[in-house]
């Protein structure tokens, strides 16, 4: 048996191992992080003299090309080809992305930039279009976002208008900001009493329903309405059930897609075509959108997307909406090589803004 001494010896080696590997460990997370970062910002592949030059790491060239065979030989970061530099591998990204200590805060101008842009806005379509626009901008990415998804949205105000004597505009306002609109013809004159009646009939049955709970009530109101008003609000009833129920499709507004023609060549030297065509069909874009939460960034990068033509792409995506519920997504689609943190910090920040508008419209 080992004397105690010997066996505080080994203890104090097996410890000293321990913070060896660990001082390692950060070390070598430096020396990615570094890589990620120069990468991002110059496309060159990155060799450990250009590291130590540029980088405070505090070991000799020497030390960070053990740490890149290292890297290397994990899986994070590979040689395009011989006598190159070292670039990130979607492995390395991920690593890299997962221990971001925090999103980098934006800076007071950049705030008061979205801010000013977004306040702009003087509708729903009008937000979404400016929303898509600002991502592009500040990320210089392909932004993409999401319409408020109908089934999370509820009535806030049912409106009758009528055009003439026969005929009435339907509009539905939804707590998302949403506006629909339908015509509908009636068996007979509607009297602006009449008219007002109804509307106080309809508001008072749908006003903060979700719009399938409302959906369902569509037919108890018919006949539950008093005598006089039962032939209007059949002749409405049909409409309001197409209005409310949610459309088989979401939608996206899409914009920058210029943006990735200026750096096509080096980040997708094949094609880039498969990519484009994924977000004109959209469906991929709103399987991602599909996952997201309020507040919460989600980040794919590469080969993680289960869509072939998303695989030399990342996808940076967050919900928007009010409290813990997210009503919609919006996030950017660029290549792998991109400023994660910048991206991340950006996407949450309008995602937050675009949320304060819906709930205070």
């Amino acid at each position: 048996m080992l004397s105690a001494a010997s066996r505080q010896a080994g203890a104090r080696q097996s410890t000293g191992r321990e913070v060896s590997a660990v001082a390692h460990d950060d070390r070598r997370l430096r020396v990615l992080r570094a890589i990620v970062q120069d990468y991002v910002s110059t496309n060159d592949p990155v060799g450990s003299k250009a590291l130590a030059a540029r980088y405070d790491l505090g070991v000799s060239p020497a030390t960070i090309r053990n740490d890149m065979a290292v890297l290397e030989e994990e899986g994070y970061i590979a040689q395009p080809h011989t006598s190159a530099g070292r670039v990130p591998t979607d492995k390395g990204y991920r690593f890299f992305v997962d221990r971001l200590s925090t999103v980098k805060p934006l800076s007071a101008a950049e705030r008061r930039a979205i801010e000013k842009f977004l306040d702009g806005a003087v509708d729903l379509h009008h937000v979404r279009g400016r929303t898509v626009r600002l991502l592009a901008q500040l990320t210089r990415q392909v932004a993409v976002v999401q319409y408020p998804t109908l089934s999370r949205s509820a009535v806030r105000h049912l409106e009758l208008v009528p055009l003439t004597p026969s005929r009435l505009l339907v509009v539905l306002i939804t707590d998302t900001g949403r506006v629909e609109q339908r015509v509908v013809e009636t068996s007979g004159e509607a009297e602006v009493d009449t008219v007002a009646e109804l509307r106080s009939l309809l508001n008072s049955a749908f006003t903060g329903k979700k719009l399938a709970e409302a959906s369902n009530k569509v037919g108890d109101v018919v006949e539950s309405a008093p005598p006089h008003l039962r032939p209007l609000v059949a002749a409405v009833s049909a409409t309001l059930l197409e209005t409310l129920v949610e459309p088989s499709e979401d939608r996206l507004v899409i914009g920058g897609t210029a943006n990735l023609a200026r750096t096509a060549a080096l980040d997708f030297p094949g094609t880039m075509r498969p990519l484009l065509e994924a977000l004109e069909e959209q469906v991929v874009v709103l399987r991602l959108m599909a996952e997201v939460g309020p507040s919460t960034v989600t980040v794919h990068i590469g080969e993680e997307n289960e869509h072939e033509a998303l695989s030399g792409a990342s996808v940076v995506t967050v919900g928007y909406g009010s409290g813990d519920q997210a009503l919609g997504g919006l996030g950017v689609v660029g290549p792998t090589r991109m400023d994660y943190a910048g991206n991340m910090a950006a996407v949450r920040a309008v995602a937050r803004y675009v949320g304060q508008l819906l709930a205070e419209s």
